[in-house]
């Protein structure tokens, strides 16, 4: 098992340099390609009606007058060992891990992704859980009654669930519960650790709104796995050798239908960390997703950099994560 995940989490490092890579290259190198030259790129710090000797001063301390490797070599270097940035004739120090400074403010960016992150933490973990206990409840049970009332009606709005853009699921969650019956007026992000009933309370609808999406999807696609797995030959096996029903259907048959629903989560997981647009834009939260919306509004490339390399990290992760619980969760996967 050592081997096996020495494996996947070198792996893991290669695929994060690749995708820093191609970000870097799509950023810096397409748009020089397109005709921008790097006096462009320099204009975004200095503002409006620069001066030919302050662009000058600024594509030489930022470092775009380089060979692109040469600066990709200090994006990576900065954000695992700092990097030290000029401007003008003071030199200001950006402490690891350094994705440098937002155009507009001018302001380093990693503290202010360090103060959204635990909002975007929030909103994920809390929604993964009701979406995967109640997709997976629902899955199960629809395969077990499968072609009954319950399995027709759950499997019906799950597709409702599946179909409905979340912005729409949003925005009407928004009129009825929280304008038309204030059950969850005046929704606003309050950190755990000051108010943590008034954290949860003003993330309920959030949670939901987002679950259901996910644990449609989820329903669905429990149910199909269980309704192949409890067609397997081993489990005719174990109901012949006398065991009950419950322990055929919990410790064999949804053992084995949990391993793509295992993948898919470690998907969902990763992509949500890495920022929740729609649902933080509709609900006003302060998390990554809303960070990124405005860092794409105000072209500011480091923060767009910034938040892309941080999503690939969590996808990157979730996927080792769930890697190595492949086996705890499906006995047929071997260490290979």
């Amino acid at each position: 098992m050592g081997a096996y995940i020495i494996r996947r989490v070198a792996a893991a490092v290669i695929l994060l340099f690749v995708v820093t890579a191609i970000t870097f290259a799509i950023f810096f190198l397409v748009p020089r390609l397109a005709g921008e030259t790097s006096t462009q790129l320099a204009a975004q710090y200095v503002g409006r009606d620069p001066s030919p000797e302050a662009l000058a001063a600024v594509q030489k301390n930022l470092g775009f007058d380089q060979p692109l490797y040469t600066q990709y070599w200090q994006f990576v270097h900065g954000i695992f060992a700092g990097r030290t940035f000029h401007f003008g004739p003071d030199a200001s120090y950006c402490q690891v891990p350094c994705f440098g400074y937002s155009f507009k403010s001018h302001l380093p960016v990693w503290p202010q992704i360090v103060e959204r992150i635990p909002v975007t933490l929030s909103l994920t973990v809390g929604a993964a859980i009701i979406w995967l206990v109640t997709g997976v409840a629902i899955g199960v049970l629809s395969a077990l009654k499968r072609g009954s009332f319950f399995d027709r009606l759950s499997m019906g709005i799950a597709l409702m669930g599946v179909s409905l853009p979340i912005f729409f699921t949003a925005l009407v969650s928004l009129a009825l519960f929280s304008y038309k019956w204030p059950i969850f007026p005046n929704l606003q992000y309050v950190p755990f650790t000051t108010d943590p009933l008034l954290w949860a309370k003003n993330l309920v609808l959030p949670w939901l709104t987002l679950a259901f999406l996910y644990s449609a999807l989820y329903a669905r696609l429990t149910r199909a796995g269980m309704l192949e797995t409890m067609s397997e030959d081993f489990i005719r096996t174990a109901r012949a050798k006398g065991l009950s029903e419950r322990t055929v259907v919990v410790r064999h048959g949804l053992r084995a239908a949990l391993t793509p629903i295992l993948t898919i989560f470690g998907l969902d997981i990763g992509l949500l960390l890495g920022g929740a647009v729609l649902t933080e834009t509709a609900f006003s939260l302060p998390g990554i997703g809303q960070y990124a919306v405005q860092a794409i509004t105000d072209n500011d490339l480091p923060k767009i950099m910034a938040v892309t390399t941080l999503a690939a990290f969590f996808i990157v992760a979730a996927n080792l994560v769930v890697d190595v619980l492949y086996v705890a969760v499906d006995p047929r996967v071997r260490y290979s």
